[in-house]
This record gives C-alpha cells, structure tokens and sequence, in this order.
C-alpha cells in the first residue's frame, strides 16, 4: 500500500466504526428495560433511524470536510450515490492540491477567495503557510541557484511578523539554515523541513480552520435545538426529562437520565 493509500483506508476504517457504534447504540437503547425511563425519552427511542440514514450522514460528512476518495469509496460500499461536491468544496480540494505541489501563493490567493477572515484571524497558521512558502523557494534555489528571491521573501513577508512572537522567530531562524548548508547532509531536524510531511502537516491545519467555519454552522443548530427546549419547558405544554440526552457523549448506558456531562452549547 502506497503512502497516499494510507488517509484513505484510514477514513474509511472510522466511518465503518462510527456506523458499527450508532448500530450497537440504537440496539442498546432499545433493549433497556423501558420503565426506567421518561416516556419522553421512550418515545424518542422508538423513532428507528434506517441504517441507509447513517451511512448518508456519513458520506455527507467525508463529501464536505473535503475526502473525495474515501467519499467515493465508502459510497460503494454502502450502495449510495455519490455525491456532486459544491464550488466550496472544490475550492478546498484545489487548496489541499496546491499545497502539496509546493504551490503555496496559489493556496494562499485560493483560501483568501474562499475565505478571508482565516488567515486575517489566524495568524500562526498564516505564518506556517508563508514559511512553507519560504521552503518551497530554497528548495528551487538550491543547489547552484539564486537565492535572492527567498532572502526577499523572508525579510519582507516573515521578518515583520517573527519577532512578535519566539516560536516564530525560531521558526524562522531554523528555516533559514536551510541557505546555509548542504541539503544531502542535514541535521534530522533541518531535513524534516524539506519531507512531504510538513505540506501534510500545514494542509491538515488549513482543512480544520475551514472546518471550524463550517462547525459554527452545527454550533449555531445546537444552541437553536437548546432554546426551543428552554422555550417548551417555560410554557409547560410538554412533559419533559429532566435533561435530555442527545446521544453524542458516547455512553453506552442506554440514556439513563442524568448519568452524562452536560453539552456545551455556546
């Protein structure tokens, strides 16, 4: 199996589990003994959700958090359609592209067109992608070439901000060793710099600050599913449990009220 097999097989494997746990979870539910429980939370229990349901909520999930291959293939293994990504996530497919071809100015024009207020807001994560963009340039200037405009680079795009904070200035003080010394005799630390793996590293932070965008959409649900609770128990037109177990704390105890943490909806 190749090294990009490898996310691959591993989304795939976490979507079978957390298919396999909701299974076991909705049989669970349904075996505790029933006069321990809320009629509320009875009747709630004895809505079936399809198996063919989970699976698309899973396959929504790897279509929008960006994994097209393994969206492809769990598709076929659960007998869905595929289905048909959005410009945003295309964009973020192109992103992901980019940056693991060293195309680090195109990844960057390409977040700020999807969206601009990540990297306005995030600065490290920024910072990382500039200095993987100082990398790619020494690695073109290297050996024999010019090394002018990565010298450039670092002082006007880097210099600015590393002395704000010590991880950057390091950071970018080890990165510029790179200019410094022999590329087929590096310290493990120096050569690290140069591996796949930190394209790997900086595009998996780049794919979770857009999600983080997306989850304030699934915040947002959360805290409108809290209010109408709050709004039904104040008119007192329903009984209610005294807490309402959603499902998602990964308890296997059937839901006994008040035996899980709280959510957190703000």
């Amino acid at each position: 199996m190749s090294s990009s097999d490898i996310p691959l097989e591993n989304h795939l494997r976490h979507t079978r589990y957390i298919s396999e746990l909701l299974d076991r979870k909705m049989t669970s539910s349904a075996s505790t003994t029933k006069s321990l429980k809320h009629p509320f939370t009875r009747q709630v229990e004895e809505v079936k959700t399809p198996k063919s349901d989970i699976n698309a909520l899973i396959l929504d999930y790897l279509t929008v958090a960006g994994y097209p291959n393994a969206a492809a293939k769990f598709s076929t293994e659960a007998n869905l359609s595929p289905q048909q990504p959005s410009t945003d996530i295309h964009a973020r497919q192109q992103i992901q592209t980019f940056i693991h071809k060293g195309e680090i100015e195109s990844a960057i024009h390409a977040l700020n067109d999807l969206n601009p207020s990540i990297l306005d807001e995030d600065e490290p994560l920024h910072f990382a992608l500039l200095r993987l963009q100082l990398v790619e340039l020494i690695r073109k200037s290297r050996p024999g070439g010019d090394i002018g405009p990565a010298l450039e680079f670092a002082q006007t795009q880097l210099g600015p901000k590393a002395p704000r904070t010590p991880q950057f200035l390091e950071d970018l003080e080890k990165t510029m060793s790179l200019l410094v010394f022999d590329h087929d005799n590096l310290d493990p630390s120096l050569a690290a710099l140069l591996q796949p793996e930190l394209r790997q590293e900086v595009a998996d932070r780049v794919n979770k600050a857009i999600q983080q965008r997306s989850a304030a959409a699934i915040r947002h649900l959360v805290q409108m599913r809290a209010w109408s609770e709050e709004v039904v128990r104040k008119e007192g037109k329903k009984d209610l449990p005294a807490r309402i177990d959603l499902g998602l704390d990964g308890d296997d105890s059937g839901g006994v009220e008040n035996g899980h943490e709280p959510m957190i909806t703000t």
